[in-house]
């Protein structure tokens, strides 16, 4: 009985010494699939942001969004919130504050002057505030355009290059979101292209809403590969949902950031089908499923 006992367990021991093995090998043959990076623009959750701020925070980070990128900036406050509380409130959530579309138009006297200095002041105390929320970028989120003039984007050009400037020596990068308002021309050339060409690299970067370069009748893919330099982030969005038009090839646009300066992405979904939270969930989904997505950016545009 006892030999038996001991060929028994001896078995016992060598199926399980077989399964660890087995195991350690299927761990060496498959990996985890890395995270993707993949952020939200808040506006996202406008309404709800505005009821219930903590409850829409949490959804956010639940759906699985690794970074924020802010649309409510006032009187050094975010969403309510001292800078650093926000930093805190969304990481706890599970993200990181890497954004921020903040917005100080020109008054008519800078506009007609050149004179910034007012507005300059204003953002050195909306830059001082950013930095403590830990910001990697300010995102101007548009600029007035009803009855704009050639003079008016060239003045707005030289105030982008200020303010960019005071952005750099802060350690924060400066940019531009476009709409689809920037394909009307001035001398056969594109506001767009003009605010491009007329704002220094150093301190303007841009970033593409590839839904409004579509709607404004122009190519996201023909864009990245004027100014491979030039578009830091992309803005992801639809008509509604991500995926759902069938109106932006965004398969086309993630296979075109070979050799561009694209370092992240914000989801932003305006219009819904369905309940805000559940339009971001099937907008996040998209984008981490789809196979042509990569897990970080750095990667995507350097191979």
């Amino acid at each position: 009985m006892k030999r038996k006992s001991f060929i028994i367990a001896a078995s016992v021991m060598a199926f399980s010494m077989l399964g660890v093995v087995s195991c350690a090998n299927i761990g060496k043959g498959k990996s985890t699939p890395e995270k993707k990076e993949i952020g939200v623009q808040m506006y996202s959750l406008r309404d709800m942001l505005k009821t219930d701020y903590e409850g829409a925070v949490k959804a956010l980070g639940e759906i699985g969004y690794t970074s924020v990128e802010a649309a409510d900036y006032r009187d050094g406050k975010f969403y309510g919130k001292n800078p650093e509380d926000f930093k805190k409130d969304i990481e706890n959530a599970g993200m990181k504050v890497v954004s921020s579309h903040t917005s100080r138009k020109l008054t008519s006297k800078e506009l007609e002057t050149g004179d910034f200095s007012e507005s300059l002041k204003w953002w050195d105390e909306a830059i001082a505030a950013h930095k403590k929320a830990g910001m990697k970028y300010i995102v101007m989120p548009s600029m007035p355009h009803k009855n704009i003039t050639e003079k008016d984007v060239k003045r707005y050009c030289d105030y982008f290059n200020a303010v960019g400037k005071k952005c750099a020596e802060a350690g924060i990068a400066f940019g531009y979101h476009n709409h689809n308002f920037e394909f009307r021309k001035f001398n056969d050339k594109y506001m767009l292209d003009y605010l491009i060409e007329n704002t220094d690299p150093k301190y303007v970067f841009f970033q593409m809403d590839v839904y409004w370069i579509v709607r404004g009748q122009n190519s996201p893919v023909d864009y990245l590969k004027k100014y491979p330099n030039r578009f830091k982030l992309l803005h992801l969005k639809d008509h509604r949902e991500l995926g759902q038009s069938g109106m932006v090839g965004f398969d086309a646009i993630f296979r075109s950031l070979k050799g561009t300066a694209v370092e992240g992405v914000f989801i932003e979904v305006e219009k819904y089908s369905f309940d805000p939270v559940k339009s971001c969930k099937i907008s996040y989904d998209y984008i981490n499923k789809a196979p042509f997505t990569p897990a970080t950016y750095k990667k995507a545009a350097s191979k």
